[in-house]
C-alpha cells in the first residue's frame, strides 16, 4: 500500500547552520560599515577620522575570517570572537565622532545573545559598558541624553534577545522530542499495516475495503485472485449473471452484494453463485461488515469472501446419495408392509403369531415414515425439511407413554429408568405418527448420550393453547458451540455414536409444520432437556407467532 509519511524533510545538520550564521551576520555588518565608508569619501569627512579606517579594517578581517574558518571543526564558543572583534572596532569607529556609529553595537549584541549563553551576553555588555566608562576620563567629555540611552538600549536588546533565544530553544527542543515521538508512532503504525497486510496476503478468504466516499482502498491477494478468476466478482454494475445460494435463481442487478454495500447494508454468510466459464460456476460466501473511525463516524465496509464451491458441491453430493438410498429403501419397505398387512389379515392365525406380526407391521410404518423424512431432508433446503402432516385432536401424554414403554427394553440393557409418572392427559393437535418420530428420537438420543444408570424424566402438560412435553436425562450435555449447531443437518456433536445426524433436523422440522418448536438446554457434564411445544387445538396461536409477540 502507498505510503504518505515515509519521506522527512531534509533539515540542516547544527555544524553546517553554525557556518552559515557567523557568515551571514558578518557580512551583513561589514556591508554597513563598507557604505558608511564610502559615504565619507565625497562627504570630507572621512580624514578628520583617523580610527573609523582602522575599525573598519577589523570588520573586514573578521568578515574574511568568518568565511575562511571552518566553524564546524571547532567549539562553538570560538564563533564568540568575531562579534567580539566588531564590539572593539565599533569602539575604535566610535571614537572619531561620527553620528549614529554606537548603534551599530546592536548587530553583535543580537548575534552573542541569540547563542542562549549568559556568559556571552555578559561579555558583550561588559566590553560597551567599559567603553563608556573609559569615555568619563576623557577631557572635555561631554556627558548628554544620547550617552545615556545608547548603552540603555543596547543592553535592552541584548537582554530581549536573550530570553527570545532560550524560549526559542526550549521551544525547539519540545518540538524535537514531539517529533522524535511522531515518528516512532509513525513506524509502528507502518509495521502494524505492514504486518496486517502480510497476514491478509497469506489467509485464503478475499478481503475489500471500501472507504466511506466509495472508492476500493485495500485487496488482499486472495480477493485479487478471485477477480481474476470469476470475471463477474467484484463488480456491482456487472452484466454477467449472478445467482442465489440455490444456483438457479438469478440476481436482480440492485440484489448483488457490492450493491447492496454501495446502498449500506450488511449481510452475513451470503452465499452466491458465479459463472466461471460456459460450463462451470464457483460458489462464494459474503460477509459485510461497516466500520467507524474514532469519532463514531462512518469509515466505509469491510467485505470478506470465501470460496465455498467444493463444499456446497460436496453437499449436493451427498444429499443427491442420500436421496437416492431413501428412495431405493422406499420400495422394499412398501413390499414389507404389504405383504404384512396380508398376514394379519389371515383369519385362523395364532394370537401370538398375530401379535408378533403387528409390532413388525406398526414398526416397519414407523422405518418408512423415517425413511421418508430422510428424503424430504435430502430435497429440500439446505436447513430446512419439507415436512406434511394430517394433525387432528389426539392425547399427546398417550403418544410419549407409548414411545417409552417401546424404548424401555433399550434403556434397561444400560441401566437407564425412564420416568413418565409425570406425563398426564394432554390433548394437542397434531400428526400422532409424525409426533411420535419426535418422541422416539428425542428418548433415543437420550439413551444414547446418557450414562449408564443415568436416568430419564418425561414430562407432558398444557396451558390450554399450547400444548408440550420435556425430555430430561443425565447424560453427557453439550457445549454451547453444539447447542448452536444442533438442529443443522448431518451436524453431530459425538463423532464416536452411531447415527446419521438428520434425527434432530427432521424432529425440529416436524414440530414447526405443526405451529410450534423445539427448544434445548443443556450443561456440558450435567444432561440435556428438550422442550417440544405444539398447539393444544385446532385454532391455537403457532407458538413462533407468539413467542415474537412476548
Amino acid at each position: 500500500m502507498r505510503r504518505f509519511f515515509d519521506a522527512p524533510s531534509r533539515q540542516l545538520p547544527l555544524t553546517e547552520l553554525r557556518d552559515r550564521v557567523a557568515a551571514n551576520n558578518q557580512l551583513l555588518l561589514t556591508v554597513i560599515v563598507a557604505a558608511i565608508f564610502l559615504s565619507g569619501i565625497p562627504g570630507g569627512w572621512l580624514p578628520d577620522a583617523p580610527q573609523f579606517a582602522p575599525g573598519a579594517v577589523l570588520v573586514i578581517v573578521a568578515a574574511i575570517a568568518s568565511l575562511a574558518v571552518p566553524w564546524s571543526r571547532l567549539h562553538p564558543s570560538w564563533v564568540a570572537v568575531i562579534p567580539l572583534c566588531d564590539i572593539v572596532a565599533i569602539g575604535l569607529m566610535r571614537t572619531s565622532d561620527v553620528p549614529g556609529i554606537g548603534l551599530l553595537w546592536a548587530f553583535p549584541t543580537m548575534w552573542l545573545s541569540s547563542m542562549g549563553r549568559l556568559w556571552f551576553v555578559v561579555a558583550c555588555v561588559g566590553s560597551i559598558g567599559s567603553y563608556w566608562v573609559a569615555l568619563l576620563f576623557v577631557p572635555d567629555f561631554e556627558l548628554t541624553w544620547a550617552v545615556i540611552v545608547l548603552p540603555a538600549v543596547v543592553i535592552a536588546i541584548g537582554a530581549s534577545t536573550y530570553n527570545a533565544t532560550r524560549r526559542f530553544l526550549a521551544q525547539r527542543a519540545l518540538l524535537d522530542r514531539q517529533a522524535e515521538r511522531l515518528t516512532a508512532a509513525l513506524r509502528h503504525a507502518s509495521r502494524q499495516e505492514q504486518l496486517l497486510t502480510e497476514v491478509l496476503d497469506t489467509v485464503d478468504f478475499g478481503v475489500l475495503r471500501i472507504g466511506a466516499d466509495g472508492e476500493i482502498t485495500f485487496v488482499n491477494d486472495a480477493l485479487g485472485r478471485f477477480q481474476r478468476r470469476i470475471p463477474g466478482f467484484g463488480r456491482p454494475d456487472g452484466t454477467e449473471t449472478i445467482f442465489a445460494a440455490d444456483g438457479e435463481t438469478p440476481l436482480s442487478s440492485e440484489d448483488r452484494p457490492l450493491a447492496r454495500i454501495v446502498r449500506g447494508e450488511t449481510f452475513d454468510d451470503v452465499v452466491v453463485w458465479y459463472s466461471v466459464s460456459d460450463s462451470r460456476r464457483a460458489a462464494l460466501s459474503l460477509t459485510a461488515r461497516r466500520m467507524r473511525d474514532a469519532d463514531g463516524n462512518p469509515a466505509g465496509v469491510v467485505l470478506v469472501a470465501r470460496d465455498v464451491t467444493d463444499e456446497r458441491t460436496a453437499l449436493k453430493a451427498r444429499d443427491s446419495l442420500v436421496a437416492s438410498v431413501s428412495h431405493e429403501l422406499r420400495t422394499p419397505l412398501t413390499s414389507i408392509i404389504g405383504y404384512l398387512e396380508l398376514v394379519l389379515d389371515t383369519e385362523d392365525l395364532p394370537e401370538n403369531v398375530h401379535r408378533q406380526v403387528d409390532v413388525a407391521y406398526r414398526n416397519s410404518e414407523r422405518l418408512l415414515g423415517i425413511v421418508s423424512g430422510i428424503l424430504a431432508a435430502s430435497t429440500a433446503s439446505r436447513m430446512s425439511a419439507e415436512v406434511t402432516i394430517s394433525p387432528v385432536l389426539h392425547d399427546l401424554g398417550a403418544v410419549v407413554r407409548a414411545a417409552a414403554s417401546d424404548l424401555t427394553p433399550i434403556a434397561r440393557e444400560r441401566a437407564i429408568r425412564i420416568d413418565v409418572d409425570e406425563v398426564g392427559d394432554t390433548p394437542a393437535f397434531i400428526d400422532p405418527a409424525r409426533v411420535r418420530q419426535v418422541v422416539d428420537n428425542l428418548i433415543s438420543n437420550a439413551i444414547k448420550f446418557n450414562r449408564d444408570g443415568g436416568s430419564i424424566t418425561l414430562n407432558s402438560a398444557t396451558d390450554g393453547d399450547v400444548s408440550w412435553f420435556l425430555v430430561r436425562d443425565t447424560g453427557i450435555g453439550l457445549s454451547p458451540e453444539d447447542q448452536d449447531r444442533l438442529f443443522e443437518r448431518f451436524f453431530r456433536a459425538e463423532s464416536g455414536v452411531a447415527g446419521t445426524g438428520l434425527g434432530l433436523a427432521i424432529s425440529r422440522e416436524i414440530a414447526r409444520a405443526h405451529g410450534g418448536d423445539i427448544t434445548v438446554t443443556s450443561t456440558k457434564g450435567v444432561g440435556t432437556t428438550f422442550m417440544v411445544r405444539l398447539p393444544a387445538h385446532a385454532t391455537s396461536t403457532p407458538v413462533a407467532a407468539q413467542e415474537g409477540a412476548a
